[in-house]
Protein backbone atom coordinates (compact mmCIF):
# COMPACT_ATOMS: atom_id res chain seq x y z
CA UNK A 1 0.00 0.00 0.00
CA UNK A 2 1.30 3.28 -0.98
CA UNK A 3 1.44 6.53 1.64
CA UNK A 4 -1.48 7.75 -0.07
CA UNK A 5 -3.54 5.16 0.23
CA UNK A 6 -2.61 3.96 3.71
CA UNK A 7 -2.75 7.74 5.04
CA UNK A 8 -6.30 7.84 3.29
CA UNK A 9 -7.10 4.52 5.18
CA UNK A 10 -5.98 5.98 8.43
CA UNK A 11 -7.97 9.09 8.38
CA UNK A 12 -11.13 6.71 7.42
CA UNK A 13 -10.33 4.71 10.80
CA UNK A 14 -9.60 7.44 12.71
CA UNK A 15 -13.16 9.02 11.17
CA UNK A 16 -14.94 5.90 13.03
CA UNK A 17 -13.56 6.38 16.32
CA UNK A 18 -16.60 7.75 18.66
CA UNK A 19 -16.95 11.00 20.66
CA UNK A 20 -16.13 10.22 23.82
CA UNK A 21 -13.58 7.48 22.98
CA UNK A 22 -9.58 6.95 22.00
CA UNK A 23 -7.92 4.13 20.20
CA UNK A 24 -4.01 3.83 20.02
CA UNK A 25 -1.83 4.26 17.39
CA UNK A 26 -0.88 0.56 17.35
CA UNK A 27 -4.45 -0.34 16.98
CA UNK A 28 -5.22 1.80 13.80
CA UNK A 29 -1.78 0.46 12.32
CA UNK A 30 -3.65 -2.61 13.03
CA UNK A 31 -6.97 -2.06 11.48
CA UNK A 32 -5.17 -0.64 8.55
CA UNK A 33 -3.15 -4.50 8.19
CA UNK A 34 -0.16 -2.68 8.89
CA UNK A 35 0.65 -3.69 12.76
CA UNK A 36 4.16 -2.56 12.85
CA UNK A 37 3.14 1.17 11.23
CA UNK A 38 2.54 3.08 14.78
CA UNK A 39 4.94 5.53 13.60
CA UNK A 40 3.25 6.10 9.94
CA UNK A 41 -0.03 6.60 11.35
CA UNK A 42 1.22 8.92 13.99
CA UNK A 43 3.31 10.93 11.14
CA UNK A 44 -0.20 10.81 9.15
CA UNK A 45 -2.21 12.45 12.01
CA UNK A 46 0.59 15.06 12.21
CA UNK A 47 -0.05 15.93 8.65
CA UNK A 48 -3.98 15.54 9.27
CA UNK A 49 -5.44 17.94 6.05
CA UNK A 50 -9.00 17.81 7.98
CA UNK A 51 -8.62 18.63 11.38
CA UNK A 52 -12.18 18.89 13.20
CA UNK A 53 -13.24 16.39 10.69
CA UNK A 54 -10.58 14.09 11.31
CA UNK A 55 -10.76 13.49 14.85
CA UNK A 56 -6.92 13.09 15.44
CA UNK A 57 -7.38 14.17 18.88
CA UNK A 58 -9.10 10.88 19.88
CA UNK A 59 -5.45 9.45 19.21
CA UNK A 60 -3.33 8.55 22.04
CA UNK A 61 -0.24 6.11 22.74
CA UNK A 62 -0.86 2.14 24.06
CA UNK A 63 -0.15 3.68 27.40
CA UNK A 64 -3.27 6.54 26.93
CA UNK A 65 -0.71 9.24 27.26
CA UNK A 66 -1.27 12.28 25.33
CA UNK A 67 0.87 13.34 22.28
CA UNK A 68 2.99 16.08 24.02
CA UNK A 69 3.26 17.67 20.57
CA UNK A 70 0.00 17.28 19.62
CA UNK A 71 -0.13 19.08 16.04
CA UNK A 72 -2.66 21.37 16.69
CA UNK A 73 -2.05 23.26 19.77
CA UNK A 74 -0.46 21.42 22.38
CA UNK A 75 -1.45 18.43 24.90
CA UNK A 76 -3.29 20.69 26.34
CA UNK A 77 -5.77 21.55 23.45
CA UNK A 78 -5.99 17.86 22.85
CA UNK A 79 -6.70 17.84 26.51
CA UNK A 80 -9.66 20.18 26.31
CA UNK A 81 -10.87 18.44 23.03
CA UNK A 82 -11.20 14.81 25.23
CA UNK A 83 -12.92 16.42 27.98
CA UNK A 84 -15.47 18.67 26.11
CA UNK A 85 -16.27 14.73 24.63
CA UNK A 86 -16.57 13.47 28.00
CA UNK A 87 -13.11 11.30 28.29
CA UNK A 88 -11.42 12.21 31.48
CA UNK A 89 -7.58 13.18 31.63
CA UNK A 90 -4.98 13.28 34.65
CA UNK A 91 -1.60 13.87 34.99
CA UNK A 92 0.99 11.06 36.21
CA UNK A 93 3.82 11.93 37.97
CA UNK A 94 5.98 12.19 35.00
CA UNK A 95 4.15 15.43 34.32
CA UNK A 96 2.34 14.21 30.96
CA UNK A 97 -1.38 13.38 30.61
CA UNK A 98 -3.22 10.32 30.04
CA UNK A 99 -6.71 8.39 29.58
CA UNK A 100 -7.55 5.52 30.90
CA UNK A 101 -7.50 2.83 28.09
CA UNK A 102 -9.70 0.34 30.42
CA UNK A 103 -12.45 2.97 30.50
CA UNK A 104 -12.12 5.12 27.45
CA UNK A 105 -10.60 2.57 24.43
CA UNK A 106 -12.86 2.36 21.08
CA UNK A 107 -13.72 -1.62 20.48
CA UNK A 108 -15.21 -1.93 17.49
CA UNK A 109 -17.61 -4.98 16.76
Amino acid sequence: MDEKNFFDKVYQIVRMIPSGKVASYGQIAGMCFSPRSSRAVGYALHVNPMPGIIPCHRVVNKEGRLAPAFAFGGQEIQRELLEKEGVEVFQKEDGLLYVDMEKYCWKPQ
